[in-house]
């Protein structure tokens, strides 16, 4: 202390934030490294699956080819519509189970993040072969139609989709004061479809994006649940690409993961469209 006398203020501050600068700067360095870490471990296989696609002759012959096939883009529509019917089905299950729990029923919280994380637990191919088992005579005969086995994979990609909405849903919840939220939505005389809908589920915009990314993803890669349920989707037909066109396979890949992040982008411009999530019960008068 003795060595500040006569400093000046800023010089005092300057001395006193030396230490901390010199403690950041390594810090700082070991972010940057995972950082460029990352980075190389994403795009790295990216550049290697385009360098062995361009590899086709003639040039880009395998883009083209993908291009020029049918079944590429009703494969590639068809699981983008399955992800979206269960991103739809999943908030529709979800945001009320989470909100309930956080209102009335905090001691049933431990067994509904149970039954959430099954899907970690059960594999996929367990999940497909109980469906057909249960499903394949009547009274319920779904497997017998295209728009059974189709509803069953929506409800089996609901189910996977589980554990990443409620975690999303529930720190939403964790993010606003639910209680106080439903109390005035009620003295403002909302009902509870009114209260999830105009009150909740807006202040919960950005944590549904992050759950519907997830399951997008999950919908457009996964492979077993539409292989044996026999439904046309994308990651069967990469699969059957991938037998005996390599360049394609890895075009298609690259195209597929183009279309991917795009179809994110666009869930968030539109999620995103009407403002950023607020606490506000407005919409409940």
């Amino acid at each position: 202390m003795g060595a500040m006398i006569g400093e000046t203020p800023a010089e005092i501050e300057a001395l006193v934030a030396e230490p901390a600068k010199r403690r950041r700067g390594p810090a700082i360095i070991g972010w940057w490294i995972v950082f460029i870490a990352a980075v190389l471990y994403f795009f790295v296989p990216l550049y290697a699956t385009l360098e062995f696609a361009l590899r086709s002759k003639p040039f880009l012959s395998a883009f083209t080819a993908i291009a020029n096939d049918s079944q590429f883009l009703s494969s590639i529509t068809y699981s983008f519509v399955a992800g979206l019917l269960t991103i739809a089905v999943s908030i529709v299950i979800i945001v009320p189970t989470a909100f309930w729990v956080r209102l009335r029923y905090p001691r049933a919280r431990p067994w509904v993040e149970f039954i959430t994380l099954l899907p970690f637990v059960i594999p996929p191919i367990i999940l497909v072969f109980g469906l057909l088992n249960t499903y394949k005579d009547p009274p319920l005969p779904f497997t017998q139609s295209d728009l059974g086995s189709n509803l069953l994979l929506i409800f089996a990609y609901t189910v996977l989709s589980f554990p990443y909405m409620y975690r999303a849903v529930d720190n939403g919840l964790r993010s606003i004061d639910v209680r106080t939220l439903t109390e005035a939505s009620q003295s403002l005389g909302a009902g509870w479809l009114r209260i999830l809908w105009q009150v909740i589920l807006p202040n919960l915009r950005t944590s549904l994006l992050s759950g519907a990314f997830l399951t997008l993803a999950i919908v457009v890669g996964e492979f077993t649940i539409a292989t044996f349920l026999a439904r046309p989707a994308f990651a069967p037909y990469l699969n059957l690409i991938g037998a005996d066109k390599a360049y394609e396979q890895a075009a298609l890949a690259l195209v597929s993961f183009a279309i991917t992040w795009l179809a994110m982008i666009l869930i968030a411009v539109v999620g995103r469209g009407g403002g950023r999530g607020r606490v506000s019960v407005a919409g409940a008068r």
